[in-house]
């Protein structure tokens, strides 16, 4: 009989104790969605709008604390109205090209220049760097790749008058190692830690990439600038 009541004990220990752990861990996840640097540390922050965020209230962005925005202008049919709609609401901005690893830089030239205006007003445009396996199943080897980014950003740099920013994945710096090859600023990914793959100093992070906010229905990209 002590037994079966010792056990009894045992089970609902067990049992609070996991309750304890579940919501220990909701907290925690519920916490990281509204997580941000330290503005003492990192006095400068905004955040990065892709196709798939839907549409974003800019000023209530600006409002929660957005000194930026960097937009998606690769495909993006609403480039052209974020562009307008974040300037008015008096956040600076710029434009972020996905480099497609499978596809000629000429091609991709020509899209960017097309979507994104000459305007000294822009921010220095952001090219992100990422491994697809649907979409470039079989990337090229370095030196190709190396070339034709080389190609590109030259001819990125020539239409936005500044230079272009890096922004590689950790799965695309641990294959192509292209920090130490290319000499740009770099934007990285750390996800509430400060990255430090790509072995020199970054000057944008993207710290938290689920950050909730009442701008935007989808969970954004949160991104802190290296004082």
């Amino acid at each position: 009989m002590a037994r079966t009541k010792r056990n009894a004990v045992r089970r609902r220990l067990v049992a609070a104790i996991g309750l304890a752990v579940l919501l220990l861990a909701g907290w925690a996840w519920w916490e990281a969605g509204e997580w941000r640097p330290s503005r003492a540390r990192f006095p400068v922050q905004g955040a990065e709008v892709g196709t798939a965020d839907g549409t974003v209230n800019f000023a209530a962005l600006k409002a929660g604390g957005a000194d930026f925005v960097y937009l998606d202008a690769a495909a993006n049919p609403r480039f052209e109205a974020d562009l307008a709609g974040a300037q008015a609401a008096g956040l600076q901005v710029g434009a972020v090209h996905r480099f497609d690893l499978c596809r000629d830089a000429e091609a991709q030239i020509g899209a960017f220049v097309t979507q994104v205006p000459r305007d000294p007003k822009l921010l220095p445009p952001a090219v992100a760097l990422d491994l697809d396996e649907e979409g470039c199943p079989a990337p090229p080897a370095a030196e190709a790749l190396q070339s034709e980014l080389t190609t590109f950003l030259n001819q990125l740099e020539a239409h936005t008058g500044k230079p272009a920013i890096l922004k590689l994945s950790p799965a695309f710096e641990a294959r192509y190692h292209f920090a130490g090859m290319i000499d740009r600023n770099l934007w990285l990914t750390g996800g509430y830690l400060a990255p430090g793959y790509a072995g020199r100093p970054w000057v944008m992070w993207t710290a938290n990439p689920r950050l909730r906010s009442p701008a935007a229905d989808a969970r954004l990209h949160w991104v802190a600038v290296r004082p």
